[in-house]
């Protein structure tokens, strides 16, 4: 027999939209987010080109970072204590609600990394076993991280099926460079997100709304050490990061990543007030911090301090907002269709002149470290 406070609890997140839910103890599974240009995609690329990889112009670096994989720092970290006991019958609806959204994201997320960097070590490991070995640790540390939130979700009375995430998403293939720039990116910008949050709740505790968040200390060093590898195999493989073509791709993942960052943040910006955050300057303290760590290894970054630069991912936000809006109602398909596409055109005139703002090179912006 269900108790009648968790029937409550169901009626109240069926009519926001989660669907059904069941308790801490017996969740139910959630049905995925409709994919969008801002959720979080699932990789594959081409493995015989990975495993032919000659790692010799920065085997030293790559070895020692295995070793430092090989330590295992968090092994013994994810283990929940009993401040979650309860904790998520303390959020009010509106909160529940986000921070939810939050954690679907963020596994999802963790779960794509999972996939990809797991089958990476299966289909190299008898051609590249030192490759293999680091994307084996990699997928251990995705797994563990992946496996936190998800168990996160069950005190909502939701979980996600992970192997029905596996069979039913769609996978979008890139080349290895791809790989290897969105994939930093992804990594770097993940530490700095999730170091800024920890640091912000260490000094408001008030505003620490689930015990989640004291691992993120810890857990943002997996990430860390994920973006350092691929900044060494970038070094590994120079024409990934040399010349016209490189600088032309690392502006555009660069921009391609802040910019989904921005919209879909501030889209959900009730999110970061209920942590006693302000979407807006979060993340362009992010956007400024992984600007600043890119110029490492990445030949040019974007100049982020720019007038023109958040006036136009504004504009931005707003076209995103009239596409959901225009999203909304029972007008037949081609008719949203119609709405719909001025606002396609203007986003992608406004990524356009993005694109085309003049970058710094990285020697110039951050001479110390090159």
């Amino acid at each position: 027999m269900v108790p009648p406070a968790a029937t409550a609890e169901a009626k109240t997140s069926q009519a926001q939209g989660l669907g059904a839910v069941g308790t801490s103890d017996a969740p139910v599974t959630k049905d995925p987010a409709r994919d969008t240009i801002l959720t979080p995609r699932f990789y594959t690329t081409d493995f015989d080109a990975m495993a032919a990889m000659d790692l010799r112009p920065n085997e030293v670096e790559l070895e020692a970072i295995c070793e430092e994989f090989r330590k295992d720092y968090n092994r013994h970290h994810f283990v929940r204590n009993g401040e979650f006991e309860g904790a998520a019958d303390k959020l009010d609806p509106e909160t529940r609600q986000v921070f939810i959204e939050f954690l679907e994201q963020s596994c999802t997320s963790e779960f794509s990394g999972f996939l990809l960097y797991k089958e990476l070590s299966r289909r190299i490991k008898q051609k590249n076993p030192l490759l293999a070995e680091c994307f084996a640790h990699m997928a251990r540390d995705e797994a563990r991280h992946a496996g936190f939130l998800n168990k996160a979700m069950g005190d909502f009375g939701l979980q996600l099926d992970l192997g029905f995430l596996t069979a039913s998403k769609a996978y979008t293939f890139f080349k290895p460079k791809f790989i290897f720039y969105a994939t930093y990116l992804s990594e770097k910008i993940g530490y700095w997100r999730y170091i800024a949050i920890y640091r912000h709740l260490e000094k408001n505790p008030d505003s620490k709304i689930f015990p989640i968040f004291n691992f993120f200390e810890n857990w943002c060093q997996d990430e860390n050490r994920h973006g350092d590898f691929f900044d060494a195999l970038m070094k590994a493989q120079p024409k990934s990061v040399t010349g016209l073509k490189a600088r032309l791709w690392c502006r555009f993942f660069l921009l391609a990543v802040f910019a989904t960052m921005y919209v879909r943040d501030v889209a959900r910006k009730e999110f970061y007030e209920a942590l006693g955050l302000d979407a807006r300057e979060y993340d362009k303290y992010v956007i400024a911090k992984t600007n600043e760590t890119s110029a490492r290894v990445f030949p040019v970054v974007l100049n982020v301090e720019h007038p023109k630069f958040y006036e136009r991912l504004e504009r931005l936000v707003s076209n995103n907002n009239a596409l959901a809006k225009a999203d909304e109602g029972t007008a037949p398909a081609p008719i949203k269709l119609l709405r719909k596409l001025p606002y396609w055109i203007a986003n992608g005139a406004e990524m356009a002149k993005l694109y085309l703002m003049a970058p710094i090179r990285s020697e110039q912006f951050q001479p110390s470290v090159r």
